[in-house]
């Protein structure tokens, strides 16, 4: 009984098996993405000429940091050295600034009582 596998693409080109069947039947099975015959051997997550484990041109990828990515961690570390050799330093002797004291607050004037003369009379 053949094996057929569906083969989807990753964002970085990689064409990685997804799901493996055996059908009967003359044709090929509808799915979505590309569908091919696989040879025994050959499981989901295997990569299309990964290194390890390789079965008839899939294995696993290799395990760790990629060369786009060890790029992408060493440039954001230079422009961060870069960013604090700019920066200027702090003088060691320098005092921070005391805050300033309290203002004191002058007393509110009483208000005038109404004159009760307007009333009574």
């Amino acid at each position: 009984m053949p094996r057929y596998a569906t083969i989807i693409t990753a964002d970085d080109g990689a064409e990685i098996v997804s799901a493996i069947g055996e059908f009967e039947g003359a044709s090929l099975p509808q799915r979505s993405g590309r569908v091919e015959q696989v040879a025994p051997g050959v499981r989901i997550g295997m990569v299309r000429g990964g290194t390890v484990d390789a079965v008839a041109g899939f294995g696993f990828p290799r395990q760790g940091l990629g060369p786009s990515a060890v790029r992408t961690v060493t440039a954001k570390l230079k422009a961060a050295e870069a960013a604090t050799e700019a920066r200027p330093t702090k003088q060691a002797g320098a005092k921070p600034r005391r805050k300033p004291a309290r203002k004191v607050r002058k007393p509110k004037a009483a208000k005038a009582v109404p004159s009760q003369a307007a009333t009574h009379g």
